[in-house]
């Protein structure tokens, strides 16, 4: 997949959706400036790992993936344009991109997601911290650990795009290059798979948590 022509064109600017000081960032980057590539990376390389982790399961290809990614996106600065999409947006296409490489290069060994659970996919825990109820929230976890394991890749993507990154359905259109309508249609396919593995108990308890 070409990364670079994965944005559709959209008749809005999207500048607003950036921070303030990223076209000066940019300009500077562009310039040779380190210490404007330290900032970039400080500020978008967490959520970039934490969706390249929440696709692949396995931390050192997150870690490879994060750093692919970050190399392809400053050696490519000047081809990003503010008009198409945000720049999260456009980093998070980029490691989408890489991380369909990562899967295409080698067969990912089967991981448990109990892991994944704990960066951003899994509903808020409860404030009870009563016995029974830390009892209870980890059967939940471990019933959502063995539902989001049957996924395919591309619900996983969905998912991890939807609730790990918190995306529109516009944004994950843009990201994984469909249209909205199809990034809709992961979401809910995966819905009902998980409702499937799960069951019925479980998933009463984790409606009550996390809207699925």
């Amino acid at each position: 997949m070409d990364v670079m022509n994965t944005q559709h064109a959209q008749p809005a600017n999207y500048q607003s959706a950036n921070d303030a000081d990223l076209p000066d960032l940019i300009a500077r980057c562009q310039q040779g400036d380190q210490a404007a590539y330290a900032t970039l990376y400080e500020r978008y390389a967490p959520s970039l790992y934490r969706l390249a982790y929440s696709v692949l399961l396995v931390e050192q290809d997150a870690e490879d993936v994060l750093q692919e990614s970050m190399v392809y996106a400053f050696r490519s600065l000047h081809q990003y344009d503010s008009t198409r999409g945000a720049f999260r947006t456009w980093l998070y296409t980029i490691t989408i991109s890489r991380c369909r490489n990562a899967r295409r290069r080698k067969w990912l060994p089967t991981v448990t997601l109990s892991s994944l659970l704990n960066i951003g996919i899994e509903p808020p825990a409860p404030d009870d911290e009563a016995p029974e109820v830390r009892a209870a929230w980890q059967d939940i976890r471990t019933a959502l650990a063995g539902a989001l394991h049957t996924l395919s890749p591309r619900l996983r993507e969905a998912v991890a795009l939807r609730y790990g990154q918190g995306l529109t359905y516009r944004e994950m259109a843009d990201i994984i290059g469909c249209p909205q309508k199809t990034a809709e249609s992961r979401v809910r396919l995966a819905h009902e798979q998980l409702r499937k593995a799960m069951s019925v108990a479980d998933q009463a308890a984790l409606e009550e948590l996390w809207s699925i």
